[in-house]
């Protein structure tokens, strides 16, 4: 088994460091937030002063951050992983930030020796509990398969994606379509509400049909046709709004930056920017649907 030190012990962090200590893994954990070291020292993980403490004796580091500025202190400051961490560490990060900053830092870690690869997941905080994530993996192949037995302990898939920063690539693509779809579906159940036509009965049908997704069959926003969906839980977050609005901001800036046209993108970016300021709360990203419901 492996010494890892793990960065971000957030809602993801936490219970992804938490299927590592299961596995066998031994894990140094480090948080700036109390409670969240209290939960991973309760999981049986050993709690880092700092981050430099947390990676001296390392050997895979696992960073999960809110944005791209965070990864590149943590890595890059100087009391971060880059001056700290064994020259032999392998470097994961699963945070979900702009491409250039993922390209940036590996950049900068291959200079000083290390093999590093971007692994942002998808599967939500449910996923992360149970193990079941999405890996989508940048770097070379020699760090990917040196990273594969480790994000095998936390998900169930892990893909390749390419060189360094295609992990961040696939995410915000993957997730710009995500909230594509999720619109769609929402508008279609508000319009079948309004032309009375029972929201099961469409469900039976669509799932069926051509207007079958991902949205639909396994996280429908309408209450009723997928009892395990949010929408049967009062919109209790797996994957929030605001994180959703997260992606759909980097995919825009990404967009603009490989001179992209995503229309609906930002359409789609617009949209969740404005239900961010709909004052409800940290719900989870298929609330589009009572937020469309209420509007007139």
């Amino acid at each position: 088994m492996s010494k890892i030190a793990f960065i971000g012990l957030g809602n993801m962090g936490g219970p992804m460091s938490a299927n590592l200590l299961k596995a066998g893994h031994e894990v140094m954990g480090f948080d700036l937030v109390p409670s969240a070291l209290e939960t991973f020292a309760k999981a049986g993980g050993k709690v880092a002063k700092s981050a430099a403490a947390a990676v001296a004796e390392a050997e895979t580091v696992i960073t999960m951050l809110p944005a791209g500025a965070h990864v590149r202190a943590v890595y890059a400051g100087d009391g971060g992983v880059l001056p700290h961490a064994r020259k032999a560490a392998l470097l994961i990060d699963s945070s979900t930030i702009d491409v250039e900053t993922a390209r940036f830092v590996a950049k900068a870690a291959a200079g000083q020796g290390f093999e590093m690869v971007d692994a942002p997941v998808s599967g939500g905080v449910g996923g992360a509990a149970a193990g079941t994530l999405t890996f989508m993996v940048g770097g070379s192949a020699a760090g990917f398969e040196r990273a594969r037995p480790i994000l095998e302990a936390m998900g169930k898939t892990i893909v390749h994606a390419g060189p360094a920063g295609n992990g961040q690539a696939a995410k915000i693509c993957n997730n710009m379509m995500l909230a594509i779809a999720m619109i769609g579906v929402c508008e279609g159940f508000q319009l079948a509400e309004k032309l009375g036509l029972d929201i099961q009965k469409l469900y039976d049908i669509s799932s069926k049909s051509s207007g079958q997704c991902w949205a639909m069959t396994s996280y429908c926003p309408a209450p009723g046709p997928v009892p395990a969906a949010p929408s049967n839980r009062d919109y209790q977050a797996g994957f929030t709004a605001d994180m959703m609005l997260k992606d759909l901001k980097l995919a825009q800036q990404a967009a603009q930056a490989a001179g992209a046209v995503t229309p609906l993108g930002a359409e789609a970016a617009a949209l969740y920017q404005f239900l961010a300021g709909a004052g409800l709360g940290p719900k989870d990203f298929s609330v589009m649907f009572r937020f469309l419901k209420s509007a007139r």
